[in-house]
């Protein structure tokens, strides 16, 4: 753990979330969820330090692209100076509600990854529905929206998804469900309308 990311949890404990960075073991738990064999273009709400964000660009192609959206201007600085020599990858010092906006600025269409590890959970609700709204549009059809998370309440929230699978990671402190929504692709190009949580068809997987 950086003493930045230590720092800025002692300052800002509901918005970091975590007393230390996401382990190794989740962090392969999530990239495993991402598809890395063509182009792609990956989001990523509240990436911190960067462990995540440092295994995707790893892995994504030359011709992939990388948005990275960090309110917490410390974290958004160390960012941009991981990253300064690597032209995939763009950093945000600002809300993941500006995700449309700045897709549009890059003329980039859609993304095929969001991924979030911001803590949905003390969102108000009007704000957490909103965030989901935009998420979805922004998403590709056949598109996925993963995120890391403490609860699992999210996914009484996400209706807007079709269905749902959820994985718990054991080797985190604390242990963190990785849950993937997916955006199945449209014939007619209509969108799924909101609905009663109690409709998503989901799929629990609970494994270490």
């Amino acid at each position: 753990m950086s003493a930045l990311f230590f720092k800025r949890f002692l300052q800002r404990p509901f918005q970091v979330a975590s007393i230390i960075p996401s382990s190794k073991a989740l962090v392969k738990k999530v990239v495993r969820k991402m598809d890395f064999t063509g182009p792609r273009v990956i989001a990523e709400y509240g990436p911190g330090e960067g462990v995540h964000s440092r295994e995707i660009a790893r892995r994504m192609s030359a011709d992939s692209q990388l948005l990275l959206f960090e309110l917490d201007a410390a974290f958004s600085r160390d960012l941009q100076r991981q990253f300064a020599d690597d032209p995939r990858v763009h950093v945000i010092n600002g809300d993941a509600a500006r995700l449309p906006e700045e897709l549009k600025r890059c003329g980039i269409p859609k993304c095929d990854y969001i991924l979030s590890g911001i803590p949905f959970s003390i969102l108000e609700i009007k704000k957490k529905r909103a965030l989901l709204e935009k998420t979805y549009e922004a998403l590709a059809d056949g598109g996925s929206f993963i995120i890391y998370q403490v609860t699992n309440e999210l996914r009484q929230h996400a209706t807007l998804f079709d269905r749902a699978e959820s994985q718990y990671v054991l080797q985190n402190i604390p242990p963190m469900f990785v849950t993937v929504f997916h955006k199945v692709t449209r014939r007619n190009g209509h969108h799924r309308p909101l609905r009663p949580a109690a409709v998503l068809s989901t799929t629990n997987h609970h494994s270490a």
